[in-house]
Formats: structure tokens, sequence, C-alpha cells
């Protein structure tokens, strides 16, 4: 039995898993940063995650703790949103109380920690939105994947797996969240206006959690003879609706589909219980971050706005991507 190791990705991850991308064109003093040089400059880095208690959001702030090591010209420090958006503007808040030289922000809800990324730029304190961006802040920068896409390259695919006339549930992520925003309307222009014969039975917001994905999917095991498909826009709120229905035959063939490639949902589509997730790199995402930030705070640039790939990963590759986590730790 596989096992699965969550909230340790930063104890177990081999550190040449990635390639640190440091700048050529350092003046002398940076260059001697990035070396190690106890008489250099050393940068405070804060990292806000959005809430450990979700399965991505833990798996991307091990890999930048992971990453922060290959830069010894950077402290870093992480905190804990704890999916409240008052708990994380305090956290922001209190980093530019002590002056940290550069922040990344995980934004619970992009609209909400808006205005407060925007008193890091204020304050000459280089800023980072992640997963998801908030655009349109002037001064900040930003590292994320392609929402629309991430959920596009499932709801296609699903065209033709969700059989007719079928009844599907649908969990959703924070309100006034990018990605989840995103997702959700690449759902419906990708697969629920060209299938109209897809009835919705149930929908709600889960906030990425799996327990408040479990709460509802019971409600709807109950009030429903039947449900073809989950569709998903996490990987965590899809596999909370799955153990609802673990070991019930009535189920079995249910379809499920989420986002992130986490462990979890890689061995749940190879044991035929998943349908298909897109992988969200949180290993890529923490090199770019770590790239990015050194950049910025060694004067090689002034703002950067990046992106990783979306991959489908289903049964078809699914091997690939559990060797890609297995070399990393994630899954023994």
């Amino acid at each position: 039995m596989k096992k699965l190791v969550y909230g340790a990705l930063s104890l177990l991850l081999l550190s040449g898993m990635m390639t640190g991308c440091g700048s050529n064109n350092k003046a002398s003093s940076d260059a001697n940063a990035a070396n190690g040089d106890s008489g250099a400059k050393k940068y405070k880095v804060a990292y806000v995650a959005r809430a450990q208690s979700d399965s991505f959001a833990a798996w991307l702030a091990n890999a930048v703790k992971e990453e922060a090591k290959k830069y010894p010209n950077m402290k870093l420090d992480v905190f804990d949103g704890q999916a409240n958006d008052d708990k994380e503007n305090s956290v922001i808040e209190n980093a530019i109380t002590n002056k940290y030289d550069l922040v990344i922000v995980q934004p619970n809800n992009g609209e909400a920690q808006r205005p407060y990324v925007e008193k890091l730029i204020k304050a000459g304190i280089f800023a980072i939105t992640t997963n998801a961006r908030i655009s349109g802040i002037e001064g900040a920068s930003s590292v994320d994947a392609q929402p629309y896409e991430q959920a596009a390259v499932n709801a296609r695919a699903a065209l033709e797996q969700i059989p007719q006339n079928a009844k599907v549930v649908v969990l959703d992520g924070p309100s006034g969240n990018f990605h989840a925003e995103e997702r959700r309307k690449s759902w419906q222009t990708e697969f629920f206006d060209k299938r109209p014969d897809v009835k919705i039975v149930g929908e709600q917001i889960a906030n990425w959690n799996k327990d408040e994905a479990m709460k509802y999917m019971e409600d709807w095991v109950q009030s429903n003879d039947n449900i073809d498909a989950v569709i998903s826009m996490n990987d965590n709120m899809a596999a909370g609706a799955l153990e609802v229905v673990k070991g019930n035959p009535k189920y079995q063939n249910m379809l499920a589909y989420g986002v992130d490639g986490t462990a979890e949902a890689v061995l749940l589509i190879k044991d035929g219980k998943m349908t298909s997730t897109t992988l969200q790199n949180a290993f890529e995402l923490a090199e770019k971050l770590l790239d990015a930030s050194n950049k910025l705070l060694t004067g090689e640039s002034k703002q950067i706005d990046t992106d990783i790939g979306n991959p489908l990963i289903n049964k078809d590759n699914v091997d690939e991507y559990i060797e890609l986590l297995k070399k990393a730790g994630a899954i023994q």
C-alpha cells in the first residue's frame, strides 16, 4: 500500500529535483551575497501561505522552503494565513512592520489581499503574488498558472467521457479567488454550454477544503438517486467527495475531475477512482518564485510576470507523474 506523505515535503524533497536559475549579470556585491559571503547583504523574504491545511498550499509552501535553500543570500520565513482573510492581511501588515525586503503572497481571496499587497509596494517592499496572482497592482510581480486552461483540459476530455443526460455535482473554490472563478468559467464555456443535456444537481463553494467537500457530498448522495460525475476545481475537494462514496458499488463508475496533481490525486487515478487532474507543479512554481525573488532583490529585474504549464494527468500517463512525485519524496 502506497503511503502518502503530507505536510512534510520539505523534509523529504530531493535537493536536486529542480535547478535554480541564478543571475549571471549581478553586481559584484550581489554575486558575493549569492555565494554566501558573510559580509554581503542577506535579504529577508516572507512567504505567506493561503492555508497549510490545504494539501496543495502545503505542498507549495514546503517546495518554497526547499528551493530557498539554494539561495544563501535570502532568509525565508513562512507564515500560515489559515484560510482567513483577516489573518492573512495581518501577516502582510506585520511583514511591513518587520521590514522584510520581499513578500510572496498566496492569496486566500485576491480582492481582500489586494490593498495589503499595495501597502507592500508603497512601503518600498518587493511583492510577488502567486497561486493565484492578483492582477493590476502596479509594481507587483507574479508567478502563477493559467487557471482557465487548467480546467479546460479536463472539460474538453469530459465532453466525450460524461454520459448523456448525466447528473453531476460541482465543487467550487473560494468566492473572489482568481483560480476558482477562472476554472469555473472554463467548465461553463468548455463543457456545460456544449452539453445542455447534463444536469447540475448540486453545487457549493467548498473553499478548496476536503472536509467541506465531504459534507456537501454526503448531502448530495442522500438527496439524489445517482451522481455520474464530480466536477471539482481542485484535487483536495475531489478527494473529499470520493471518500464519501468509497466502497459503495453504486458509485464505482462515477467520474471525478480535479486540478493540482497532488500525490493523493495521482494515486486515486492510478487506482481507477479519479478520472483526471491537471498538474499544477508546486516544484516548478517554487523554482520560479525564488528565481524571481533573487532577480528582483539583486536588481536584475524590476518586475516579473510568468506562468507554468498545465499538463493533463489521466490513466494513460499517470505512472509518469507518480514517478515524478516519488523522486521528490511525496510518494513512498
